[in-house]
Protein backbone atom coordinates (compact mmCIF):
# COMPACT_ATOMS: atom_id res chain seq x y z
CA UNK A 1 0.00 0.00 0.00
CA UNK A 2 1.58 3.25 -1.19
CA UNK A 3 0.45 6.84 -1.62
CA UNK A 4 -0.34 7.37 -5.30
CA UNK A 5 -1.72 10.93 -5.40
CA UNK A 6 -2.29 14.02 -3.25
CA UNK A 7 -5.07 16.44 -4.22
CA UNK A 8 -6.74 19.50 -2.74
CA UNK A 9 -10.33 20.67 -3.11
CA UNK A 10 -10.92 24.41 -2.71
CA UNK A 11 -14.51 25.15 -1.71
CA UNK A 12 -16.19 28.55 -1.61
CA UNK A 13 -19.55 30.24 -1.13
CA UNK A 14 -20.14 34.01 -1.27
CA UNK A 15 -22.27 35.20 1.63
CA UNK A 16 -25.31 37.41 1.18
CA UNK A 17 -24.63 38.99 4.58
CA UNK A 18 -21.03 39.42 5.68
CA UNK A 19 -20.00 39.05 9.31
CA UNK A 20 -17.00 39.93 11.42
CA UNK A 21 -14.96 38.76 14.36
CA UNK A 22 -12.73 41.28 16.08
CA UNK A 23 -9.80 40.28 13.86
CA UNK A 24 -11.34 39.14 10.57
CA UNK A 25 -14.15 39.88 8.10
CA UNK A 26 -16.01 37.09 6.31
CA UNK A 27 -17.78 37.91 3.04
CA UNK A 28 -17.49 34.30 1.88
CA UNK A 29 -16.87 30.83 3.29
CA UNK A 30 -13.75 29.22 1.89
CA UNK A 31 -12.18 25.93 3.03
CA UNK A 32 -9.69 23.46 1.60
CA UNK A 33 -9.92 19.68 1.82
CA UNK A 34 -6.99 17.29 1.34
CA UNK A 35 -7.53 14.02 -0.55
CA UNK A 36 -4.84 11.33 -0.45
CA UNK A 37 -5.31 8.32 -2.72
CA UNK A 38 -3.42 5.05 -2.36
CA UNK A 39 -2.48 2.59 -5.07
CA UNK A 40 -5.09 0.11 -3.83
CA UNK A 41 -7.86 2.70 -4.18
CA UNK A 42 -8.13 3.65 -0.50
CA UNK A 43 -8.78 7.37 -0.04
CA UNK A 44 -8.29 9.53 3.04
CA UNK A 45 -9.69 12.98 3.69
CA UNK A 46 -8.38 15.88 5.75
CA UNK A 47 -8.93 19.60 6.17
CA UNK A 48 -6.64 22.57 6.82
CA UNK A 49 -7.49 25.47 9.10
CA UNK A 50 -6.96 28.91 7.63
CA UNK A 51 -6.84 30.51 4.18
CA UNK A 52 -7.77 28.01 1.52
CA UNK A 53 -5.51 28.86 -1.42
CA UNK A 54 -2.27 29.26 0.57
CA UNK A 55 -2.92 26.00 2.41
CA UNK A 56 -3.51 24.23 -0.90
CA UNK A 57 -0.21 25.56 -2.22
CA UNK A 58 1.72 24.22 0.78
CA UNK A 59 -0.02 20.84 0.54
CA UNK A 60 1.09 20.72 -3.09
CA UNK A 61 4.64 21.53 -1.99
CA UNK A 62 4.56 18.59 0.42
CA UNK A 63 3.19 16.18 -2.20
CA UNK A 64 6.60 15.24 -3.58
CA UNK A 65 7.63 13.86 -0.18
CA UNK A 66 4.37 11.87 0.08
CA UNK A 67 3.93 9.99 -3.19
CA UNK A 68 5.34 6.48 -2.93
CA UNK A 69 5.33 6.44 0.88
CA UNK A 70 3.51 3.94 3.09
CA UNK A 71 0.50 5.91 4.44
CA UNK A 72 0.33 3.79 7.58
CA UNK A 73 3.68 5.15 8.78
CA UNK A 74 2.17 8.47 9.81
CA UNK A 75 4.74 9.30 12.52
CA UNK A 76 7.58 8.85 10.03
CA UNK A 77 5.78 10.97 7.44
CA UNK A 78 4.95 13.67 9.98
CA UNK A 79 8.58 13.99 11.05
CA UNK A 80 9.81 14.05 7.47
CA UNK A 81 7.39 16.76 6.36
CA UNK A 82 7.94 18.89 9.44
CA UNK A 83 11.69 18.70 9.03
CA UNK A 84 11.48 19.49 5.30
CA UNK A 85 10.19 23.02 5.99
CA UNK A 86 11.07 23.55 9.66
CA UNK A 87 13.71 26.21 8.97
CA UNK A 88 11.05 28.38 7.31
CA UNK A 89 7.90 27.38 9.13
CA UNK A 90 7.58 26.04 12.66
CA UNK A 91 4.11 27.57 12.85
CA UNK A 92 1.48 28.80 10.40
CA UNK A 93 0.73 27.49 6.92
CA UNK A 94 3.38 24.77 6.98
CA UNK A 95 1.65 23.26 10.03
CA UNK A 96 -1.96 23.83 8.96
CA UNK A 97 -1.17 22.14 5.63
CA UNK A 98 0.59 19.30 7.47
CA UNK A 99 -2.50 19.00 9.70
CA UNK A 100 -4.77 18.29 6.74
CA UNK A 101 -2.32 15.72 5.40
CA UNK A 102 -1.98 13.98 8.76
CA UNK A 103 -5.76 13.88 9.18
CA UNK A 104 -6.11 12.18 5.80
CA UNK A 105 -3.42 9.62 6.68
CA UNK A 106 -5.28 8.66 9.87
CA UNK A 107 -8.47 8.33 7.83
CA UNK A 108 -6.61 5.91 5.53
CA UNK A 109 -5.25 3.97 8.48
CA UNK A 110 -8.71 3.59 9.99
CA UNK A 111 -10.11 2.38 6.68
CA UNK A 112 -7.20 -0.05 6.25
CA UNK A 113 -7.93 -1.70 9.62
CA UNK A 114 -11.69 -1.23 9.51
CA UNK A 115 -12.00 0.82 12.71
CA UNK A 116 -12.68 4.47 13.63
CA UNK A 117 -9.67 6.73 14.17
CA UNK A 118 -10.71 7.00 17.83
CA UNK A 119 -10.02 3.29 18.30
CA UNK A 120 -6.56 3.68 16.78
CA UNK A 121 -5.93 6.60 19.16
CA UNK A 122 -6.51 4.28 22.10
CA UNK A 123 -10.22 3.71 22.48
CA UNK A 124 -13.60 5.39 22.67
CA UNK A 125 -14.43 6.83 26.08
CA UNK A 126 -17.73 8.22 24.77
CA UNK A 127 -20.13 7.74 21.87
CA UNK A 128 -21.55 11.26 21.83
CA UNK A 129 -20.72 14.73 23.09
CA UNK A 130 -22.68 17.81 23.97
CA UNK A 131 -22.16 20.67 21.55
CA UNK A 132 -21.99 24.40 22.10
CA UNK A 133 -23.22 26.82 19.46
CA UNK A 134 -20.67 29.19 17.95
CA UNK A 135 -22.25 32.14 16.19
CA UNK A 136 -23.02 35.61 17.47
CA UNK A 137 -20.61 37.41 15.16
CA UNK A 138 -21.06 41.05 14.19
CA UNK A 139 -23.28 40.94 11.12
CA UNK A 140 -23.62 43.74 8.61
CA UNK A 141 -26.70 45.93 8.74
CA UNK A 142 -28.21 44.82 12.06
CA UNK A 143 -28.23 45.96 15.67
CA UNK A 144 -25.51 43.79 17.24
CA UNK A 145 -27.02 43.70 20.73
CA UNK A 146 -30.47 42.62 19.55
CA UNK A 147 -29.11 40.26 16.88
CA UNK A 148 -26.89 38.38 19.32
CA UNK A 149 -29.65 38.08 21.92
CA UNK A 150 -31.95 36.62 19.28
CA UNK A 151 -29.24 34.16 18.19
CA UNK A 152 -28.50 32.78 21.64
CA UNK A 153 -32.20 32.50 22.50
CA UNK A 154 -32.67 30.39 19.36
CA UNK A 155 -29.72 28.16 20.26
CA UNK A 156 -31.25 27.59 23.69
CA UNK A 157 -34.60 26.56 22.21
CA UNK A 158 -32.77 24.22 19.78
CA UNK A 159 -31.34 22.34 22.75
CA UNK A 160 -27.80 23.70 23.01
CA UNK A 161 -26.60 23.87 26.61
CA UNK A 162 -23.97 26.51 25.84
CA UNK A 163 -23.05 29.21 23.34
CA UNK A 164 -20.05 31.36 22.49
CA UNK A 165 -20.35 35.07 21.76
CA UNK A 166 -17.86 37.09 19.72
CA UNK A 167 -16.46 40.16 21.45
CA UNK A 168 -13.38 42.38 21.02
CA UNK A 169 -15.13 45.32 19.35
CA UNK A 170 -15.03 47.61 22.39
CA UNK A 171 -15.48 46.91 26.08
CA UNK A 172 -18.71 48.83 26.68
CA UNK A 173 -20.42 47.60 23.52
CA UNK A 174 -19.31 44.03 24.24
CA UNK A 175 -20.68 44.21 27.75
CA UNK A 176 -24.07 45.34 26.40
CA UNK A 177 -24.08 42.39 23.99
CA UNK A 178 -23.24 39.82 26.68
CA UNK A 179 -25.70 41.28 29.20
CA UNK A 180 -28.51 41.15 26.62
CA UNK A 181 -27.60 37.54 25.79
CA UNK A 182 -27.67 36.54 29.45
CA UNK A 183 -31.05 38.20 29.88
CA UNK A 184 -32.35 36.38 26.80
CA UNK A 185 -31.46 32.87 28.02
CA UNK A 186 -31.51 33.20 31.80
CA UNK A 187 -29.07 31.61 34.23
CA UNK A 188 -29.05 28.01 32.98
CA UNK A 189 -27.31 28.34 29.61
CA UNK A 190 -23.53 28.38 29.68
CA UNK A 191 -22.03 31.42 27.92
CA UNK A 192 -18.45 31.75 26.70
CA UNK A 193 -16.88 34.81 25.05
CA UNK A 194 -14.23 35.00 22.33
CA UNK A 195 -12.32 38.22 21.67
CA UNK A 196 -10.40 36.75 18.71
CA UNK A 197 -7.40 38.63 20.11
CA UNK A 198 -9.11 41.98 19.57
CA UNK A 199 -8.26 43.50 22.97
CA UNK A 200 -5.04 44.65 24.52
CA UNK A 201 -4.34 43.49 28.08
CA UNK A 202 -5.85 46.61 29.71
CA UNK A 203 -9.14 46.22 27.83
CA UNK A 204 -9.27 42.48 28.44
CA UNK A 205 -8.80 42.91 32.17
CA UNK A 206 -11.46 45.61 32.30
CA UNK A 207 -13.93 43.46 30.37
CA UNK A 208 -13.25 40.40 32.50
CA UNK A 209 -13.71 42.26 35.76
CA UNK A 210 -16.98 43.83 34.58
CA UNK A 211 -18.38 40.64 33.00
CA UNK A 212 -17.68 38.36 35.96
CA UNK A 213 -21.19 38.88 37.34
CA UNK A 214 -22.63 37.44 34.11
CA UNK A 215 -21.35 33.92 34.87
CA UNK A 216 -19.06 33.48 31.85
CA UNK A 217 -17.53 30.02 31.42
CA UNK A 218 -14.37 31.13 29.64
CA UNK A 219 -12.70 34.14 28.03
CA UNK A 220 -11.14 33.01 24.73
CA UNK A 221 -8.19 34.65 22.99
CA UNK A 222 -8.29 37.88 24.99
CA UNK A 223 -5.05 39.20 23.42
CA UNK A 224 -2.87 38.37 20.41
CA UNK A 225 -1.36 34.87 20.60
CA UNK A 226 2.26 36.06 20.58
CA UNK A 227 1.83 38.02 23.83
CA UNK A 228 2.19 35.25 26.39
CA UNK A 229 3.04 37.65 29.22
CA UNK A 230 -0.17 39.55 28.46
CA UNK A 231 -2.09 36.26 28.60
CA UNK A 232 -0.68 35.62 32.06
CA UNK A 233 -1.54 39.14 33.18
CA UNK A 234 -5.13 38.82 31.97
CA UNK A 235 -5.47 35.47 33.69
CA UNK A 236 -4.10 36.87 36.96
CA UNK A 237 -6.07 40.12 37.08
CA UNK A 238 -9.63 39.09 36.19
CA UNK A 239 -11.69 36.13 37.43
CA UNK A 240 -13.00 34.47 34.23
CA UNK A 241 -11.07 31.33 33.15
CA UNK A 242 -8.88 32.09 30.14
CA UNK A 243 -8.89 29.92 27.00
CA UNK A 244 -6.70 29.88 23.91
CA UNK A 245 -4.49 27.84 21.67
CA UNK A 246 -6.08 27.54 18.23
CA UNK A 247 -3.06 29.36 16.75
CA UNK A 248 -0.35 27.82 18.96
CA UNK A 249 0.82 25.12 16.60
CA UNK A 250 2.59 21.85 17.47
CA UNK A 251 3.84 20.68 20.86
CA UNK A 252 6.63 23.26 20.67
CA UNK A 253 4.17 26.10 20.18
CA UNK A 254 2.08 24.82 23.09
CA UNK A 255 4.94 24.17 25.50
CA UNK A 256 5.51 27.66 26.93
CA UNK A 257 1.79 28.59 27.19
CA UNK A 258 1.16 25.34 29.06
CA UNK A 259 4.23 25.37 31.29
CA UNK A 260 3.76 29.03 32.27
CA UNK A 261 -0.02 28.58 32.68
CA UNK A 262 -1.17 31.22 30.22
CA UNK A 263 -4.58 29.54 30.03
CA UNK A 264 -6.98 27.48 32.08
CA UNK A 265 -8.42 25.81 28.96
CA UNK A 266 -6.30 24.78 25.98
CA UNK A 267 -7.91 24.75 22.52
CA UNK A 268 -5.83 22.82 19.97
CA UNK A 269 -7.39 22.61 16.53
CA UNK A 270 -7.04 19.27 14.71
CA UNK A 271 -6.76 21.11 11.38
CA UNK A 272 -4.12 23.51 12.67
CA UNK A 273 -2.05 22.01 15.50
CA UNK A 274 -0.51 19.27 13.38
CA UNK A 275 -3.33 16.76 12.89
CA UNK A 276 -4.13 13.78 15.09
CA UNK A 277 -0.47 12.89 15.51
CA UNK A 278 0.41 16.18 17.18
CA UNK A 279 -2.93 16.80 18.91
CA UNK A 280 -2.44 13.62 20.93
CA UNK A 281 0.93 14.90 22.13
CA UNK A 282 -0.57 18.26 23.02
CA UNK A 283 -3.42 16.66 24.98
CA UNK A 284 -0.90 14.60 26.94
CA UNK A 285 1.14 17.74 27.65
CA UNK A 286 -1.96 19.54 28.93
CA UNK A 287 -2.94 16.59 31.13
CA UNK A 288 0.57 16.52 32.58
CA UNK A 289 0.10 20.13 33.72
CA UNK A 290 -3.55 19.88 34.79
CA UNK A 291 -4.94 22.08 32.01
CA UNK A 292 -8.34 21.29 30.53
CA UNK A 293 -8.58 20.62 26.77
CA UNK A 294 -11.51 21.73 24.62
CA UNK A 295 -10.63 21.45 20.91
CA UNK A 296 -11.29 24.39 18.61
CA UNK A 297 -13.39 23.54 15.52
CA UNK A 298 -14.09 25.72 12.47
CA UNK A 299 -14.69 24.11 9.12
CA UNK A 300 -16.62 21.51 7.18
CA UNK A 301 -17.95 18.10 8.20
CA UNK A 302 -14.47 16.67 7.57
CA UNK A 303 -13.05 18.87 10.32
CA UNK A 304 -16.03 18.17 12.58
CA UNK A 305 -15.66 14.42 12.10
CA UNK A 306 -11.96 14.60 12.94
CA UNK A 307 -12.66 16.58 16.10
CA UNK A 308 -15.31 14.07 17.14
CA UNK A 309 -12.94 11.13 16.66
CA UNK A 310 -10.34 12.90 18.76
CA UNK A 311 -12.83 13.79 21.46
CA UNK A 312 -14.09 10.19 21.59
CA UNK A 313 -10.56 9.12 22.55
CA UNK A 314 -9.77 11.93 25.01
CA UNK A 315 -8.82 10.39 28.34
CA UNK A 316 -10.80 11.96 31.22
CA UNK A 317 -8.60 14.20 33.32
CA UNK A 318 -8.98 13.32 36.08
CA UNK A 319 -10.50 9.86 35.69
CA UNK A 320 -13.44 9.74 38.10
CA UNK A 321 -17.00 8.46 38.48
CA UNK A 322 -18.50 11.53 36.77
CA UNK A 323 -15.68 12.87 34.60
CA UNK A 324 -15.40 16.30 33.00
CA UNK A 325 -16.53 15.69 29.43
CA UNK A 326 -15.24 17.59 26.39
CA UNK A 327 -17.75 19.69 24.46
CA UNK A 328 -17.86 20.19 20.70
CA UNK A 329 -17.67 23.61 19.10
CA UNK A 330 -20.54 23.58 16.59
CA UNK A 331 -20.49 26.43 14.08
CA UNK A 332 -23.98 27.83 13.38
CA UNK A 333 -23.01 30.58 10.92
CA UNK A 334 -24.12 30.28 7.31
CA UNK A 335 -22.12 27.76 5.27
CA UNK A 336 -24.15 25.76 2.73
CA UNK A 337 -21.40 23.25 1.98
CA UNK A 338 -20.42 22.52 5.60
CA UNK A 339 -22.59 19.39 5.73
CA UNK A 340 -23.42 19.06 2.03
CA UNK A 341 -20.00 17.58 1.25
CA UNK A 342 -20.78 14.39 3.22
CA UNK A 343 -23.48 11.89 2.33
CA UNK A 344 -24.64 11.67 5.94
CA UNK A 345 -24.57 15.11 7.60
CA UNK A 346 -23.23 15.43 11.13
CA UNK A 347 -25.98 17.18 13.04
CA UNK A 348 -27.09 17.59 16.62
CA UNK A 349 -30.16 16.29 18.41
CA UNK A 350 -31.11 18.58 21.28
CA UNK A 351 -27.54 19.85 21.41
CA UNK A 352 -25.92 16.40 21.42
CA UNK A 353 -23.81 15.06 18.53
CA UNK A 354 -23.21 11.35 17.95
CA UNK A 355 -19.62 10.39 17.15
CA UNK A 356 -19.36 8.51 13.83
CA UNK A 357 -18.50 4.83 14.32
CA UNK A 358 -17.49 3.99 10.76
CA UNK A 359 -13.93 3.29 9.65
CA UNK A 360 -11.48 6.18 9.63
CA UNK A 361 -13.21 9.51 10.15
CA UNK A 362 -16.52 7.72 9.70
CA UNK A 363 -17.75 9.88 6.83
CA UNK A 364 -18.34 9.47 3.09
CA UNK A 365 -17.66 12.41 0.79
CA UNK A 366 -20.27 13.57 -1.73
CA UNK A 367 -18.23 14.42 -4.83
CA UNK A 368 -21.17 16.16 -6.49
CA UNK A 369 -21.12 18.72 -3.67
CA UNK A 370 -17.37 19.19 -4.10
CA UNK A 371 -18.00 20.04 -7.74
CA UNK A 372 -20.91 22.35 -6.89
CA UNK A 373 -18.94 24.43 -4.42
CA UNK A 374 -15.59 24.34 -6.22
CA UNK A 375 -13.75 27.64 -5.91
CA UNK A 376 -13.36 29.56 -9.14
CA UNK A 377 -10.02 28.99 -10.88
CA UNK A 378 -9.20 26.23 -8.34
Amino acid sequence: MKIAAVRTHLLEHKLDVAFESASMRFDRRAHVLVEIECDDGTIGWGECLGPARPNAAVVAAYAGWLVGEDPLQNEKIWARLYNALRDQGQRGLTITALSGIDMALWDIKGKRFGVPVSVLLGGRFRESVRAYATGSFKRDGVDRVEDNATDVARYWTEGFHATKIKIGFGVEEDLRVVRAAREAVGPDMRIMVDANHGYDAVEAIRFGQAAAELDIDWFEEPVVPEQLAAYREVRARQPIPVAGGETWHTRWGMREPVETRCVDILQPDLAGVGGFTEAKRVADLAALHGIRVVPHVWGTAVHIAAALQFMAAMVPSPVRVNPIEPILEFDRTHNPFRQAIVKTPIDHVDGVVAIPDGAGLGIEIDRAALAEYRMGDA
